[in-house]
């Protein structure tokens, strides 16, 4: 799958108090990735991992992502995501993989998806997302690559990717303006590998 960056930068701010139970980091994240942000826009997200009871939700949410997007994101001209990919996309490892679903202030419509794959060593983590339709153009995907980069930087991922069309310049600059680099993409012409590199101490 690619990403789609699609709007302007936005701010963090702390999750509201109270929710969830695991402990803090000092960027508001708690150390399963759980954290309440504030879009561009002014769109409120809680973000948290993906758990298997999230199917069902998962499934309105990709009736409400463009045709477009889906073909783009799932490499043919898909209408629909399937069940097995539901399934997979629900029941991840949460080591190597994680799903970050980030829900409007009613707490069940998803907004958006960000998907993270890193390999075995950690050396790389791919990076997907996917905002629903009627939130697009509001920051949102903005702030959930911000999240992603956070979150596998501080669990040690050296590096973090995407592939875009090469059209695609507003994403790209976007990604640029958080410290991605673009470099072309060695087995299509028509793709861009955009990469960050997590400078360790």
């Amino acid at each position: 799958m690619k990403v789609i960056i699609e709007a302007a930068a936005a701010e963090t701010v702390a999750e509201r108090a109270g929710s969830g139970t695991a402990g803090r980091k000092g960027n508001g994240m708690a150390h399963d990735g759980s954290a309440r942000l504030v879009a561009r826009a002014g769109v409120a997200l809680d973000v948290r991992p993906v758990r298997p009871g999230d199917e069902a939700a998962l499934e309105d949410f990709f009736s409400h992502v463009t045709p477009q997007d889906l073909r783009f994101r799932f490499l043919g001209g898909v209408r629909q995501v399937s069940h097995d990919r539901l399934v997979a996309m629900t029941h991840v490892d949460h080591h190597h993989t994680e799903n970050f679903l980030a829900f409007a202030d009613d707490g069940q419509t998803i907004v958006a998806t960000a998907i993270l794959g890193c390999d075995a060593a950690l050396n790389t983590g791919d990076v997907a997302i996917s905002v629903r339709a009627d939130f697009k153009h509001k920051g949102v995907a903005w702030e959930m690559l911000r999240h992603v980069a956070r979150y596998a930087e501080a669990k040690g991922v050296k590096a973090l990717e995407s592939i875009e069309s090469r059209e695609n310049h507003e994403a790209i600059e976007l990604e640029k303006e958080q410290g991605f680099v673009a470099e072309h993409h060695p087995d299509d012409a028509t793709l861009v590998v955009i990469r960050k590199a997590f400078r360790r101490d």
